[in-house]
């Protein structure tokens, strides 16, 4: 029934306008406002992506958005350039002094938005 549906994902923060400046500004994203007063999120060569504004918004504890990178390294270079700060894990997913965990292969690095939602950067 949907397997031609350009399926899309979504999700809140609590100020709209701070985290348009981000994603457009800090990870150089094309960003669109709407005439429903949400704001859209243009990946190139990937479905857009709806951030609303919620008053109540609560954080997500979970990451809401991954950015496949070429060269993690590199771009956590740049965004800590910008600003960015990365997350720090231990116990079971360790992360080294910039934030990048290389367990299993795969290098990923967390970050949060002004709203305080996960993001993360993906490098195989």
């Amino acid at each position: 029934m949907l397997t031609k549906s350009k399926a899309f994902s979504g999700f809140s923060v609590d100020d709209l306008q701070k985290a348009k400046a981000f994603y457009q500004e800090i990870l150089g994203l094309h960003v669109a406002d709407t005439p429903m007063g949400v704001m859209e999120i243009h990946p190139e060569g990937g479905n857009k992506i709806i951030v609303y504004p919620k008053p109540d918004h609560v954080p997500a504890t979970f990451t809401v958005l991954n950015f496949p990178v070429t060269n993690i390294e590199e771009t956590v270079d740049e965004l800590s350039g910008k600003g960015v700060s990365f997350e720090q894990y231990g116990g079971q997913i360790q992360t080294d002094e910039k934030g990048i965990c290389r367990n299993g292969g795969i290098s990923i690095a967390w970050f949060k938005d002004p709203a305080g939602n996960i993001l993360s950067l993906i490098e195989d």
